[in-house]
């Protein structure tokens, strides 16, 4: 069983694509998940603003978006499952204080079927627990 992660950075921020996996691989093993597929993409405010724009119809950047596919459930016929994909920016969570890896685990979160607007801080509980254990990164205050 194997999670791959694709990681891409379109940004000219260095990214440690081997620690993105380690941390993506980690939280999805937490949650279950033993064998999958998640793209990883890094990229600059503007591309980021428009895919807030277009894809929640809020302006401007944000930190981290997920577009999940399969989820977390087995697919029949043993298919591989493709979890979806993580768009970062850096500069973002530069800006806010956020480091990489608790958006990396939120964004993972997301793509196993979390969803801390409607869950009463069970996502956000969980992705505390999570930081802890797979990224050495403190969360935001």
């Amino acid at each position: 069983m194997t999670v791959d992660v694709d990681v891409e950075n379109r940004t000219g921020y260095a990214i440690d694509e081997d620690e993105v996996r380690r941390i993506l691989v980690g939280v999805l093993r937490a949650e279950g998940v033993g064998e999958a597929d998640v793209g990883v993409a890094f990229v600059a405010t503007d591309e980021m603003a428009a895919l807030n724009t277009e894809h929640r119809a809020v302006a401007g950047p944000t930190d981290v978006l997920s577009f999940p596919i399969d989820g977390r459930d087995p697919l029949a016929g043993n298919l591989p499952r493709q979890l979806g994909d993580l768009v970062v920016c850096p500069e973002v969570a530069e800006r806010d204080g956020t480091p990489v890896p608790v958006l990396l685990v939120h964004g993972a979160l997301h793509l196993v079927g979390y969803d801390h607007e409607v869950d009463d801080g069970e996502m956000l509980a969980r992705q505390a627990e999570l930081v802890a254990e797979v990224s050495g990164a403190a969360e935001p205050r």
